[in-house]
C-alpha cells in the first residue's frame, strides 16, 4: 500500500538518492520538486522501516516543491513521516544524505561483509573523518552552511538501518561527484579538497 501511494505521485516528483542537479539541467528541468525517502522495505510484504532516528524522533523524510503537501500527506497517511522544506533546507538535507551514503558505503566497502551497523560500531573514526571530509567539500563547492552535528544524525540514521549491506554503487550520482570536484581542483593544480575519499577509491579501484 506504501509503495502504491508512493508510486501514484510519479511522474510529479523525483526522489533523489545521489546528487541529480546535472541530470535535472540535461532533461530541462530547472527546479523539479524532490523527495528524499528515509524509509526502506526489507523484501516484499514487510513493514517498511521509517526514518525516525533517536536524533530526529520527527523522520527524516522530506519533499520539496509544488507536490510536497500531497507527498508529504500520502506518506503520513500510509504511516509515514514526511515534513515539507522550503529549497535550502532541503537542499542541505539533500547533500547530508548524499555524504551519508558515500561515506558509508565506502567505508564498508574497504571491509568486506561489512553491514551499514558495523561501519557505524566498529569503524566509527573512518566514517567521521570522511563525513568531515566531504561535508567540508560541499560546503565550499555549493555555499552550504550545514547545521551542526551532521555527524550524529547520520550515525543515528545508520543504526535504523545497520542491517543494510554497503558497497560503491551508482558511482556517477553518488561519490562521482565528489571525484569530480577531487579531479577538477587537481586539473588546476590545487589541492585534492577530498583527498581521503580519492586515496580509498583508488584503493578498490573505482578510479
Amino acid at each position: 500500500m506504501i509503495l502504491k501511494l508512493f508510486l501514484s505521485l510519479l511522474p510529479s516528483l523525483v526522489g533523489a538518492n545521489g546528487m541529480l542537479e546535472t541530470w535535472f539541467q540535461s532533461k530541462g528541468l530547472s527546479d523539479p520538486d524532490q523527495v528524499l525517502a528515509y524509509f526502506a522495505v526489507s523484501k516484499l510484504g514487510e513493514p517498511p522501516t521509517d526514518g525516525k532516528t533517536d536524533t530526529n524522533p520527527e523522520g527524516l523524510t522530506a519533499a520539496y516543491g509544488k507536490w510536497a503537501s500531497a507527498v508529504a500527506g500520502r506518506l503520513l497517511a500510509g504511516g509515514l513521516s514526511c515534513k515539507v522544506l522550503e529549497k535550502e533546507a532541503f537542499q542541505k538535507q539533500m547533500f547530508e544524505k548524499l555524504i551519508w551514503i558515500c561515506a558509508f558505503m565506502l567505508v564498508g566497502a574497504r571491509h568486506p561483509g561489512a553491514t551499514v551497523g558495523i561501519v557505524e560500531k566498529e569503524y566509527r573514526s573512518e566514517v567521521s573523518s570522511l563525513i568531515s571530509e566531504l561535508a567540508a567539500a560541499a560546503a565550499a563547492g555549493k555555499g552550504i552552511v550545514f547545521e551542526p552535528a551532521m555527524e550524529d544524525r547520520l550515525c543515528a540514521y545508520s543504526r535504523t538501518v545497520a542491517h543494510f549491506p554497503t558497497a560503491v554503487k551508482e558511482f556517477k550520482w553518488r561519490n562521482g561527484w565528489f571525484y569530480s570536484l577531487s579531479d577538477k581542483a587537481i586539473a588546476e593544480g590545487k589541492p585534492d579538497p577530498c583527498p581521503l575519499h580519492t586515496a580509498w577509491l583508488k584503493e578498490l579501484n573505482v578510479v
